[in-house]
C-alpha cells in the first residue's frame, strides 16, 4: 500500500495542479495577479517580479498620518503624546527640519538616510544631532526613519514634517511634497494662534486639496478657559470649513503627561527594559552569562509589574480625558483608516490595471512586428508575380533571335546545297525487236540526271570563310547572353522581395521594450526573429528562385546540347538523302522511262529536310511556342512563389495568435481587477 500511495502522491505533484485560493483583501487580489502573471508562458521579467514584491509590501504598509503646521505649534510634543513617550525632540526655534519617518520596530533605533544614499543606524537617543536645523552638519540629511516596539506605529506610521512657516525654504517645499501622499493630514496649531492671516494663506497655498483626509488640532487648551476655547474652536470651524473634516482642541502636554503614565505603556517600557538588558549581558558575556543574572532580572520585572498593578493612575486618566487626545486617536481610527484602506485599495487597484495595460501593450508591439511583415509579404506579391510576368515578357525577344538565328543558318545551308545541284548527261539503252530478224536492235537515249557538288558545298559552307562556324559562334554567344538575362531577372525578382524585408528588419532588430516590467525575453525573441530573417523569412523564397535558375540552367544546357552536334554531319546526312533520292530515281526511270520523271528538289524540299534533320521542330518548341520553356519555368515560378508566400502568412498569423491570446488572457486577468 505504502508503494501505491508513494505513486499517488507523486502522480498529484505531476499531473494535478492545485489551484491557489487567495482571500478578498487587497493583498489577496495582488497574490491572485501576481500568480497569473508570472506564469512561465508570459516569460516575466524580473522587474515585474520585483513590481509584484513592492505592491505587496506597499498593501502591508500601515496607513501614514502627516503631522504639520507652523512651527512651534507644538508638533513634536503633540507626535511624542500619541506615541506615548519623548521620543522625537522639541524647542522654541524650528528644530525639525528633516522628515522624520516614525515606523514600527522591534527596538528603538534610528536610521539616517543621507542625500548620496548611504545610511546610518544610531542610538535614537541621539536624534536631536541630527533634527535641530541649528546645526551645519545636518545639510547632507535627506530623511531620518525612527523606529520604535510601540502597537500602535503596527497600523500607522507618523511623518513628522518642518513647519510650513519655517526659515528654510527647503523645508517648506518638503512637506508639500508629502502631504499629497499621506493618507491622513493633522494640521496643529496653537489656539491664540488659530485663525490668523498667516495660518489663512499657509492654508489657503497646501491644503486646499486635502479637506476629506485632513484634520485641525488646537494646541494648548489647558491655557485657556472652557469659553475661550469654545470660541476658538467655533471660530476655526466656520472659517477654515473648506480645509478640514474636523476640528479638535487638545493639550499635547496633558496628553504626553498622561499617556506615560498609562499601564499598558508602563508595561512595555518594562518588558523593553527586561529584553534590552538581557540581550546586552549576553551580548557582552557571550560565553559565561550566568543562570543567576536573568533570575535576577525577571524578579525585578515582577517587582514592577505589581507596583504598576497598584499604582494610583486616576490622575493620570483625568488628564488624559481633559487633553481630549482621545477624540484624534478617534478621528484616525473612524475617518482617516477607513478613507486610507479604500484609497490604498484604489491605488493598488489602479497599478495593477496599470501593469495588465502595459503588458497588453507591449505584446501589442511585438505583435505588430509580425503584422507588419505580413503588410511586406501581401503588398510584395502583386509586384512579384509582375516581375514574374515581365521576365517572359522581356526575355521573349532573345528566344526568338536564337531562333531566328537557327532558321537562318538552316535557310543559307538548304540555299547552299540547292544552289550546287548539278546536271549531267547520261546514257541508256533500250532493245528494239526488227521485222523479219532474229536480232534486236540497241538503240541509246540520252538524259540528264541530278548530282550534288558536296565538294563545292562543304567549301563554301565550313572551309574557306566558315561562315556556318562563325555563325554557329553567335547563336551560342546569343544563348549564354540569354540565359544570363533571364537569371538575372529572376534574382532581380527576388530582390524585391529581399529589399522589401530588409526595410522591415532594420528596425525590429534593434528593438526594445517601452517599460521596464516587460518581458526581456520576449523582446530577446523578436529581436532574434527580425534579426534571422533570412533563416525565418527569405530562405524559402531564395531557394525557390535558385530552383528557377537551376531549371534554366538545365534547360539551356539542353539548348546548348541541341545545337553543338556536328552540324557538318548533318549537311552531309541531307546531301546522302538527295543523292540516295537521285539514285532511285534514275533506277525507277531507267526501269520504267515513260512514266518516271526525274526532278530536281526545290529550295524549301531541301530547307524543309534540314530542319528534320535538326530536330528543329523540337527547338522551335523550345523557343517559339506559347508554351515554351521560359514560359513553363515562370508559371511554375509564379506558383511556388504564391504557394511559399501563403505559408508564410500563415506562419506569421500563427505567432501573432500566441501573442492574441496572451493579449486576451492579461484582458481577462485585468477583467478580475476592475470587476
Amino acid at each position: 500500500m505504502k508503494y501505491l500511495a508513494a505513486f499517488v502522491n507523486e502522480y498529484k505533484q505531476e499531473f494535478i495542479k492545485i489551484e491557489e485560493s487567495f482571500d478578498n483583501s487587497i493583498s489577496g487580489k495582488i497574490k491572485s495577479v501576481q500568480s497569473s502573471l508570472l506564469e512561465e508562458k508570459f516569460l516575466p521579467s524580473s522587474a515585474l517580479k520585483n513590481l509584484f514584491e513592492k505592491l505587496l509590501r506597499r498593501s502591508s504598509y500601515p496607513m501614514e498620518v502627516a503631522i504639520t503646521g507652523q512651527f512651534s505649534s507644538g508638533k513634536s510634543t503633540f507626535l511624542n503624546a500619541l506615541l506615548s513617550k519623548d521620543v522625537l525632540p522639541t524647542g522654541i526655534t524650528p528644530v525639525t527640519s528633516k522628515v522624520n519617518f516614525i515606523n514600527y520596530g522591534e527596538e528603538y533605533k534610528l536610521r539616517v538616510t543621507y542625500k548620496n544614499g548611504s545610511q546610518e543606524y544610531h542610538n535614537i537617543e541621539n536624534i536631536s544631532a541630527f533634527t535641530d536645523q541649528r546645526e551645519e552638519e545636518i545639510d547632507e540629511i535627506k530623511y531620518l526613519s525612527i523606529y520604535a516596539p510601540m502597537d500602535i506605529l503596527k497600523d500607522i506610521s507618523f511623518v513628522d514634517t518642518p513647519g510650513l512657516n519655517s526659515q528654510s525654504l527647503s523645508d517648506t517645499q518638503t512637506t508639500q511634497k508629502i502631504l499629497r501622499d499621506v493618507d491622513g493630514i493633522i494640521w496643529l496649531s496653537l489656539i491664540d494662534n488659530a485663525g490668523k492671516e498667516s495660518e489663512a494663506q499657509i492654508l489657503k497655498e497646501y491644503l486646499h486639496n486635502f479637506k476629506e483626509k485632513s484634520l485641525c488640532v488646537l494646541n494648548q487648551k489647558d491655557k485657556f478657559t472652557k469659553e475661550q476655547v469654545e470660541t476658538t474652536e467655533d471660530y476655526v470651524r466656520s472659517r477654515f470649513s473648506q480645509y478640514f473634516q474636523e476640528v479638535i482642541p487638545i493639550s499635547a502636554i496633558q496628553a504626553l503627561e498622561s499617556r506615560v503614565q498609562q499601564k499598558e505603556v508602563l508595561q512595555d517600557s518594562a518588558i523593553h527594559a527586561l529584553v534590552t538588558d538581557v540581550k546586552k549581558e549576553l551580548y557582552h558575556n557571550k560565553e559565561r552569562t550566568e543562570s543567576s543574572f536573568i533570575i535576577k532580572r525577571l524578579a525585578e520585572y515582577k517587582r514592577e509589574l505589581d507596583v504598576l498593578e497598584l499604582k494610583d493612575r486616576s490622575q493620570a486618566i483625568k488628564e488624559m480625558n481633559e487633553s481630549n487626545i482621545q477624540k484624534v486617536l478617534d478621528f484616525i481610527e473612524e475617518v482617516i483608516r477607513p478613507a486610507a484602506l479604500e484609497s490604498k485599495k484604489y491605488a493598488l487597484e489602479k497599478e495593477l490595471v496599470s501593469i495588465c495595460d502595459i503588458l497588453i501593450a507591449e505584446y501589442k508591439t511585438i505583435k505588430s512586428v509580425y503584422s507588419s511583415l505580413q503588410d511586406v509579404l501581401n503588398t510584395s506579391e502583386p509586384q512579384m508575380l509582375k516581375a514574374f510576368s515581365l521576365i517572359e515578357e522581356q526575355r521573349q525577344d532573345s528566344l526568338w533571335l536564337i531562333n531566328d538565328l537557327v532558321q537562318e543558318i538552316l535557310k543559307e545551308v538548304s540555299h547552299e546545297i540547292f544552289i550546287h545541284i548539278k546536271r549531267k548527261k547520261k546514257n541508256r539503252y533500250e532493245e528494239h525487236p526488227r521485222m523479219f530478224m532474229r536480232s534486236k536492235k540497241i538503240e541509246k537515249y540520252e538524259y540528264e540526271i541530278f548530282w550534288i557538288d558536296s565538294e563545292s558545298v562543304y567549301k563554301n559552307l565550313f572551309y574557306d570563310e566558315q561562315r556556318i562556324d562563325g555563325k554557329f559562334v553567335k547563336i551560342a554567344k546569343e544563348i549564354k547572353k540569354a540565359e544570363l538575362l533571364i537569371r538575372t531577372s529572376f534574382k532581380d525578382v527576388y530582390a524585391i522581395l529581399e529589399t522589401a524585408v530588409h526595410h522591415w528588419q532594420e528596425p525590429y532588430e534593434l528593438i526594445t521594450k517601452h517599460r521596464e516590467i516587460a518581458s526581456d525575453k520576449e523582446f530577446s525573441k523578436i529581436r532574434n526573429f527580425a534579426s534571422k530573417a533570412y533563416e525565418n523569412i527569405l530562405v524559402s523564397y531564395h531557394k525557390a528562385i535558385e530552383g528557377n535558375v537551376s531549371a534554366l540552367n538545365k534547360k539551356f544546357s539542353y539548348l546548348n546540347g541541341a545545337l553543338g552536334f556536328s552540324y557538318q554531319k548533318l549537311v552531309h546526312a541531307c546531301i546522302l538523302h538527295f543523292e540516295d533520292r537521285f539514285s532511285k530515281q534514275v533506277s525507277s526511270y531507267e526501269n520504267n522511262p515513260r512514266e518516271v520523271t526525274l526532278n530536281m528538289p526545290t529550295e524549301e524540299e531541301i530547307y524543309e529536310r534540314l530542319k528534320a534533320d535538326f530536330s528543329y521542330d523540337k527547338i522551335e518548341k523550345y523557343l517559339m511556342s506559347r508554351r515554351n520553356y521560359l514560359h513553363k519555368i515562370v508559371c511554375y515560378a509564379k506558383d511556388e512563389y504564391v504557394q511559399i508566400n501563403k505559408e508564410k502568412l500563415a506562419y506569421l498569423e500563427h505567432e501573432k495568435s500566441s501573442y492574441e491570446e496572451k493579449i486576451e488572457a492579461i484582458g481577462n486577468i485585468k477583467k478580475t481587477i476592475i470587476g
